[in-house]
């Protein structure tokens, strides 16, 4: 292997040394069918759906922890009916010691539930240090909103960020996942343009069936044009194959240059299932330092 070769190959595994994961409150079962292939003291996303309540999301934090995982509990701000919701959840999660890290969303309603409209309303309550908690995620947009035009995404990011160190709490970004690198880096690039220096969680789909990947990408506004598709790795003209990120990530390590980009990381969308996810982190790691 010749130096840039084995230079690309370090990059592109260190990418992969400490990625997170994503699960919801029903997946305790499958996070315990995996958590042989998930390296200890990974960051696990319990994500804050509608349809679960309030001990769902608390229980599925605590087996998080209980499993030698990091617990990093979503709280969708339009979610919340009330101030007391909030708190509710927060004193759940600290009781659990489960509260160290939150990840902040808006949430998919159009309207709020009850006072909060965005994440940014949840950090200038000041409730987070209460209640313990030390990280706050926030999300990122590389290919836009379907619903948000670009200028209030930079706006909001760049608004977090302020708020993030004024409280002062430690946060990060994970991004959309997405099919194509290129406005991935060209997004990052925009972030440390604008003197945001914090840590990025690269959003990628796990392995999955391309017609459930395809149905993702259309609900969140990612591009799925023919070309980009082709250039992930999987054809949409077979809708009953599946596909995984390997392509993408091989890019990514290839363009990735920490100079310019800061510190990157990646973040599974398990799509196709934790433990699908976590076997193929473990074989594409594996393979990459054969």
């Amino acid at each position: 292997m010749n130096p840039a070769s084995t230079a690309r190959t370090a990059v592109g595994t260190s990418l992969l040394e400490d990625f997170s994961l994503e699960m919801t409150g029903k997946d305790i079962p499958k996070l315990e069918e995996a958590r042989d292939t998930i390296p200890q003291g990974t960051r696990i996303n319990v994500t804050f759906l509608g349809n679960e309540d309030l001990e769902m999301r608390l229980a599925a934090a605590r087996a998080v922890k209980r499993l030698g995982f990091v617990p990093v509990p979503h709280i969708s701000a339009r979610r919340l009916g009330s101030r007391d919701d909030f708190e509710r959840f927060l004193a759940g999660l600290h009781a659990d010691g489960t509260s160290d890290n939150v990840f902040l969303i808006g949430g998919d309603p159009a309207h709020p539930e009850g006072p909060y409209d965005d994440a940014l309303s949840l950090i200038d309550t000041g409730l987070l240090q209460e209640y313990g908690v030390q990280h706050v995620g926030i999300t990122g947009y590389p290919e836009g909103h379907p619903e948000i035009d670009g200028d209030t995404l930079w706006s909001a990011l760049r608004d977090k960020h302020l708020a993030l160190t004024a409280q002062p709490l430690e946060g990060g970004v994970i991004t959309q996942f997405g099919f194509d690198v290129d406005p991935v880096l060209t997004w990052v690039e925009g972030v440390r343009g604008r003197g945001i220096g914090l840590p990025i969680r690269i959003g990628v789909p796990g392995p999955a069936g391309v017609r459930r990947l395809m149905s993702y990408a259309a609900r969140f506004g990612v591009g799925t044009s023919a070309s980009v598709v082709r250039k992930y790795g999987f054809s949409i003209t077979n809708l009953m194959g599946t596909a995984g990120p390997d392509r993408f990530l091989r890019d990514l390590a290839a363009a990735y240059d920490p100079a310019r980009h800061g510190e990157l990381k990646i973040h599974f969308y398990t799509f196709g299932g934790l433990k699908a996810t976590s076997d193929w982190a473990a074989r594409f790691r594996k393979e990459s330092l054969a």
